[in-house]
């Protein structure tokens, strides 16, 4: 275990497998898989509202019936219930290709010819399939559809061309179609009865009458490539979408048998599935370049036009940067996009515009990709300016020229900084000076100059008089950092040149060798040290103002990637193409962590609070966060958590954000009162931040309404007395209901109704009821684990919670043993929770209301018992001093708060 510990990944929005779309009340959902895991979004505005865990491989199809979805990695099929897996289908033993659902079963199709069928009603009792069918074997299966209207049948394409259609029911082949010579792709039913469309590899459609055999119509793609998507109109408009492998989108209309309309630059990557809404002339579509979108068809002309979308980067990012105090983050990727990721609400993620690329594109008939700015090298920004001016400045790849953002409108800003503009040279390098005022660039021929963000005027070059040239450096300019002060800019050339210069007066202050080629340059603002990696895969820290080095790191065995500091200035973060990250403690001159993950880094950052590490990958389209355990635990647990020399083995962070240490042992809780045995003898893991208490997050309408119940009973009486109801028939005896409604009897003899009166007195009396809240209070304190019995109490109700409580009163005053009372045993049980939870620190708003409510309705009961006084007793231990703690904070930033405001600076 190490300092960091995999969270989750973001920027994901859809992978290679096309997605299933399902229709809950008036709300329409789509579950798309993002590599292991799945998640599931409102097409309304196609907001994220659900994501799946994590799976052992990649999912491969998918298929959702209402609260069901069902996912096939491997030879297995996963079937979770909202987001939690209930049952795992493993009859396959090859690779599951399809899932179709048909009706109440799910039909799976493996790559060998096997297609299983699954009873999804009654899962937990039924894990096997209930039926399967075995295709020939020179039938490779390729897709597989259900006819509207064609009862128990389904049709199969295959990837030798010919389709089939099956009975499931008496599982038999009823009649095969000869196919087309071409491999089947994809294919889907139409409104009309008895006619499908079938897409095969060559490009080509088919719209096809299944019934008579009989071919109606064959369209073509313009483009090369397979026709991998299909979906027919159903909002009264003959139109059938399909999409390539090209990632284009044609229109066809059915009545003039023609192309209607092409949206050229849909998609980056092979269309993987289409999908026209019931009734709406909206259609959606997913692609392998990690994206959804959904086009409306309400222009004049007939043409569809971009109504909404998702999507992440198509190409891994090379560059990224926490930005906004760490709640997002800029990424630069290979796919020419500038993108601003948020780290806690992926809806408000997105890319940074480039003016008008789509209306330029069609306006100069070219793609999209090619009007975009090439993909940027390296990028620095400053919040300090972010509503005055640009303040985010790019290098891109072999451009002479770098550009500015302005963040707030997120949006390319209108200034171009040409370095050199009589003699161009790539830009390589950038950095903004802290005031957010200037922007210094170097490039590929060693010229370094500034500009003026706000006018995006030239305000000088740095030139080194001593040098052989009329450059900063011979070579290639590979870093530059600026001080917080403004005073001093530091540059580092390739051949190992390193300077630091007057910022003002732009001339050299000193300047030291390295003695080999460096290969980046990282400027902490705080200590004033810099890092410099050259080839020889050394870490060098240098003190700028004495021009000497401080420390040397060694320990990568591949090229260094990246570096970044901690915001104190205390860590050193590096990556290396050998796999591993690295953590230099800076005053220790010494590793204090080390991990290796399967996927090289390329990129990395570390958050201003220093509590989350994003990193970027090889071949990763994504960002991945990693959690400080250190900031939950205090500094003297560091140690604890690093493995110091040691490399830890670990796996990149999952889409579904479940910690990869869930089979780690859990620590004990923090017992303040060493007496409180009872407490104590429960575990759990120790995440709060010493002396802090952890709250519910429960809505705070939620406990409150739990105190004032009896105040919102009151004020919610109804103002006109209830009536009477009306009499029920003599002959039907009847009994008091708690609702107020009335209850027969049923019909039985004397003695039974008289056994049954007995029954329910004693079980109202006992207030021992089989409640779903008693079991569980008993089981979790057999198991000594009450998260089950939190859980459950927190889905209630307030007005049910409270029922439940008030259930386990004692109604009777007869004298009777305290041991043979069963309701005292179930409230002994409660103050056990009671101080479980308050010991542990966990849920704490929610559990002081619960009891506040506890002791106004037990309060007497816990006064006469002897045995509930020393759980009381303890309880108020356990409580006291957890609150104290507490206290004392709040007192002591009181304090401050108070002296600092009255202070005059």
């Amino acid at each position: 275990m190490g300092i960091f510990e995999p969270f989750r990944a973001i920027g994901y929005t859809t992978s290679s497998v096309p997605f299933s779309v399902q229709r809950l009340g008036t709300e329409t959902f789509v579950t798309v898989s993002v590599g292991k895991a799945f998640q599931i979004y409102n097409c309304a505005k196609l907001s994220l509202v659900l994501v799946g865990p994590q799976l052992q491989k990649k999912i491969r199809a998918l298929a959702s019936y209402r609260d069901y979805t069902f996912a096939a990695y491997g030879n297995d099929i996963a079937v979770f219930k909202r987001a939690h897996q209930v049952a795992t289908w493993s009859s396959h033993n090859a690779k599951v290709n399809s899932l179709l659902l048909f009706g109440e079963h799910i039909l799976s199709v493996d790559i060998e010819g096997n297609l299983f069928i699954w009873a999804f009603k009654g899962i937990d009792q039924n894990l096997s399939p209930v039926g399967h069918i075995t295709l020939e074997n020179n039938f490779s299966p390729s897709c597989i559809m259900h006819p509207d209207t064609y009862l128990n049948k389904v049709i199969i394409g295959s990837q030798e061309g010919p389709l089939q259609l099956w009975n499931i029911s008496t599982k038999k082949k009823l009649y095969e179609f000869k196919g087309w010579k071409s491999s089947i792709c994809s294919f889907v039913s139409s409104p009309a009865l008895d006619v499908v469309a079938v897409g095969c590899a060559d490009g080509k459609i088919h719209v096809h009458n299944i019934r008579y055999d009989e071919e109606l119509v064959t369209f073509a793609h313009s483009t090369r490539g397979a026709v991998t998507a299909l979906s027919f109109s159903t909002d009264g408009q003959p139109l059938l979408a399909s999409g390539g492998s090209s990632g284009v989108i044609s229109i066809w209309n059915l009545e003039k048998r023609r192309l209607q309309s092409v949206i050229r630059d849909a998609h980056d990557g092979s269309i993987l599935s289409l999908h026209f809404f019931v009734n709406e002339p909206v259609l959606m579509s997913s692609s392998s370049d990690n994206s959804i979108k959904m086009w409306i068809f309400d222009t004049s002309d007939g043409d569809p036009r971009l109504l909404r979308f998702r999507s992440g980067h198509s190409a891994p990012p090379q560059c990224i940067r926490f930005y906004a105090n760490g709640r997002h983050i800029l990424s630069a990727g290979q796919d020419r996009a500038f993108r601003l990721f948020s780290v806690i609400q992926d809806q408000q993620s997105r890319e940074l515009s480039q003016r008008h690329v789509s209306k330029r594109a069609k306006k100069m008939r070219m793609k999209e990709e090619e009007i975009k700015l090439k993909p940027v090298i390296a990028f620095d920004c400053a919040e300090i300016r972010e509503r005055d001016w640009c303040n985010v400045v790019t290098c891109h790849m072999d451009t002479a020229q770098a550009y500015v953002w302005r963040l707030q409108n997120f949006v390319l800003g209108e200034h171009i900084l040409k370095p050199r503009p009589e003699n161009p040279s790539p830009v390589k390098a950038c950095a903004i000076s802290a005031c957010g005022n200037f922007a210094i660039l170097g490039t590929a021929d060693g010229w370094i100059e500034r500009f003026n963000l706000q006018s995006g005027m030239s305000r000088g070059s740095y030139v080194d008089t001593s040098a052989r040239r009329s450059f900063a450096h011979d070579g290639e300019v590979v870093g530059i950092a600026c001080d917080s002060t403004n005073t001093l800019m530091i540059s580092a050339g390739y051949h190992g040149d390193i300077k630091v210069w007057n910022f003002k007066g732009r001339d050299v202050k000193s300047r030291w060798e390295v003695g080999c080629s460096v290969v980046k340059i990282v400027y902490n603002r705080l200590n004033g040290l810099l890092a410099v990696v050259a080839d020889d895969l050394i870490i060098r820290l240098f003190d700028v103002v004495a021009s000497r080095i401080v420390r040397k790191f060694e320990g990568h065995t591949d090229r260094v990637t990246d570096m970044c500091f901690s915001e104190d200035g205390k860590w050193l973060l590096s990556s290396s193409m050998d796999g591993s990250l690295r953590v230099w403690d800076v005053i220790l001159a010494r590793q204090i962590d080390a991990l290796h993950v399967d996927v090289s880094i390329t990129a990395l950052s570390l958050s201003p609070n220093m509590d989350v590490l994003a990193t970027a990958h090889v071949d990763q389209n994504g960002v991945y966060l990693w959690v400080n355990q250190s900031m939950f635990s205090g500094a003297s647990k560091v140690d604890s958590y690093a493995s110091g020399k040691e490399v830890v083995s670990v796996k990149l962070p999952s889409v579904s954000s479940t910690k990869g240490s869930q089979d780690e042992d859990f620590d004990e809780p923090i017992v303040d009162n060493p007496q409180s045995k009872d407490a104590s003898a429960f575990t759990t893991r120790d995440l709060q931040i010493p002396d802090l208490v952890t709250l519910s997050l429960l809505p705070k309408s939620q406990w409150q309404s739990l105190i004032n119940l009896d105040i919102i009973k009151e004020r919610n009486k109804p103002i006109e007395p209830p009536k009477k109801p009306e009499r029920a028939p003599f002959f039907l005896p009847s009994v008091p209901s708690l609702s107020g409604d009335i209850l027969f009897k049923p019909s039985g003899s004397a003695e039974e109704e008289a056994k049954g009166d007995e029954v329910e007195d004693t079980r109202i009396k006992s207030g021992l009821a089989p409640s779903q809240f008693v079991q569980l209070l008993h089981s979790s304190a057999e198991m000594k684990n009450f998260s089950a019995f939190t859980d459950y109490i927190k889905s209630l109700s307030p007005s049910t919670l409270d029922m439940e409580v008030r259930m386990l009163q004692i109604v009777d005053d007869d004298e009777q043993e305290p041991e043979k009372r069963p309701e005292l045993f179930s409230i002994e049980l409660l103050l056990d929770y009671f101080i479980y939870e308050t010991s542990c620190r966990n849920n704490f708003d929610f559990v002081q209301a619960v009891i506040k409510v506890f002791l106004k309705i037990h309060g007497e009961t816990i006064r006469c018992q002897s045995r509930l006084q020393d759980k009381a007793r303890k309880l108020l231990d356990i409580q006291s001093k957890t609150w104290q703690k507490v206290e004392n904070l709040f007192q002591s930033t009181s304090c401050v708060v108070a002296f600092l405001s009255n202070s005059r600076f």
